[in-house]
């Protein structure tokens, strides 16, 4: 079984309950969770939330909307992946964080169909990082979780899921590269003027019951060049940091 896991929770110290945030009038978390749906291999869409009492909204709203959902500890997200994954039997499993609603379903089966061919434990399209942040893929097998959950001993590990696996550390690896580097473009929501841009993207191209891709933002940002200056100023995370454009 495959299964997405959208790691969810309401206290995000830059932008709380931004989960909930509205997009077009619908929370940020409807977004992310329909965009999935449109996967061709996704069995199940799972939330996992943490036990904290502020996060019943989240649990709350997971069944209102017929998504499963899993509850575990905050801080060490590896944990509450295994675990969840482990209830719900899933052998393939999907990292998905719950700030980006630009996911391309295309994106994510191109991984998943580069984990299945390659018989890969762990394979991503941000290693390197040649797609624009926000579009980040990780897909890897049930068991390289569970080993990964017992030998990882970091905080920084147990925080971020999947960095011991992806440095390879006995797994093996794939990576999916994009023929041209986007990884300067910042589609994810940390921040007010994220949340202020992306409200921009979603204006222009959003239509309910339809998916718009990678290649249609790409579109519009060529035609509104403005657009990319909302969140100019917002840090990057490490990885996007570290890549180099050439």
């Amino acid at each position: 079984m495959i299964a997405a896991i959208v790691q969810a929770r309401i206290g995000s110290t830059r932008l709380p309950a931004k989960v909930f945030s509205d997009i077009k009038g619908f929370p940020l978390i409807w977004h992310v969770v329909d965009r999935l749906k449109r996967s061709k291999y996704l069995d199940e869409i799972i939330i996992a939330t943490t036990k904290y009492t502020k996060d019943n909204r989240i649990e709350k709203w997971s069944k209102e909307n017929d998504v499963l959902c899993f509850r575990g500890s905050e801080k060490n997200v590896l944990d509450r992946y295994y675990h969840a994954a482990k209830k719900f039997k899933a052998d393939i499993i999907v990292r998905i964080t719950a700030d980006d609603p630009c996911k391309d379903y295309k994106i994510i089966d191109k991984v998943i169909e580069l984990l299945l061919r390659t018989d890969s434990d762990y394979a991503s399209n941000n290693r390197p990082p040649t797609y624009p942040e926000g579009m980040d893929v990780e897909v890897f097998k049930s068991t390289a979780l569970h080993r990964t959950q017992l030998e990882a001993s970091s905080t920084y590990d147990k925080e971020h899921v999947t960095p011991y696996m992806s440095e390879e550390n006995g797994f093996t690896v794939s990576s999916q590269v994009n023929r041209e580097n986007l990884s300067f473009h910042r589609w994810t929501i940390d921040e007010e003027s994220d949340l202020i841009m992306m409200r921009e993207i979603y204006e222009h191209l959003f239509v309910e019951g339809e998916i718009f891709t990678m290649d249609n933002i790409l579109d519009l940002l060529n035609k509104h060049p403005d657009i990319t200056l909302l969140n100019s100023q917002v840090g990057r995370s490490q990885l996007y940091r570290d890549n180099k454009n050439d």
